[in-house]
């Protein structure tokens, strides 16, 4: 394993610049401005060319939410000309009674329909850990990559079977991208599930357990203004603010939150 450092990830997002051959998939029309004026905190440029996503790829991109990466990797992924890329996103199942669940992808959904152009080749999958489902072929994806997720498995007692699902649906070789909310103090389960904030070890323990290898860790994605002990976790600073227009400047001064960026390895077949 090994930490990325500034100077190899500029020769890092080069390459994939030089791969994807334009911008329009980070700077195009079809991006929601409210999610571009995220961007200095998600850093997608530099995130996605440490997973090194490419187009023309098969990528899983688990939990998609509101598409906030969505928008990026479609339009992406489908750069490669004749060898079009897939792009799989894997949501909540349908009619799983959870009224959360259910308006959440049918908002996704919606949003799919809005731009056939950038998102009529997007499949929309399943991703339910706790009854042991994916979507999606074994061995199929080059990529699958999911963002500020993995403490929500934790509810669930979920978040060792999500890696094992994505070590099945993953090529031998392929590349499992995992960006999470993280905390360098010691805390237990039920602080992780109240706080939202992870730490670092125990996310590479549960992807190595599943067969992973962590190949790189990068703190692009880190801030150290976050000390992750706040009355609403990780949601008291933006987006959410949870606390509404108490200490709102200060929340906002300190930003989103520090995140951890791992990349792991499905190891080849012997």
């Amino acid at each position: 394993m090994k930490i990325i450092n500034p100077l190899l990830l500029l020769v890092l997002w080069l390459g994939c610049v030089d791969a994807i051959a334009d911008t329009s998939p980070f700077a195009g029309a079809h991006r929601t401005p409210e999610f571009v004026a995220r961007d200095s905190y998600r850093h997608p440029v530099e995130t996605l060319a440490f997973f090194q996503v490419e187009p023309g790829m098969t990528v899983v991109e688990i939990s998609p939410g509101a598409g906030w990466y969505t928008e990026i990797l479609a339009p992406l992924v489908h750069q490669g000309g004749a060898d079009r890329g897939l792009l799989y996103a894997a949501h909540f199942p349908k009619d799983s009674g959870v009224s959360y669940y259910e308006q959440s992808l049918a908002t996704f959904t919606a949003k799919l329909a809005t731009d056939p152009p950038v998102y009529g080749d997007v499949i929309l999958s399943t991703f339910d850990p706790a009854n042991g489902v994916l979507t999606v072929p074994d061995g199929v994806a080059d990529r699958v990559v999911t963002f500020r997720n993995v403490h929500n498995w934790l509810r669930s007692d979920s978040e060792g079977k999500a890696f094992e699902l994505f070590f099945r649906a993953l090529k031998p070789g392929g590349v499992l991208g995992v960006v999470e909310h993280r905390t360098s103090r010691t805390i237990d389960r039920a602080e992780m599930i109240r706080s939202g904030y992870m730490p670092e070890a125990y996310v590479i323990e549960l992807a190595e357990k599943a067969g992973f290898v962590l190949a790189a860790r990068s703190e692009l994605n880190a801030n150290p203004k976050d000390t992750t002990d706040h009355p609403e976790g990780v949601w008291t600073l933006p987006p959410s603010l949870r606390l509404q227009e108490k200490d709102r400047e200060k929340y906002q001064a300190i930003g989103e939150s520090d995140r951890m960026t791992l990349k792991f390895i499905k190891p080849a077949a012997p």
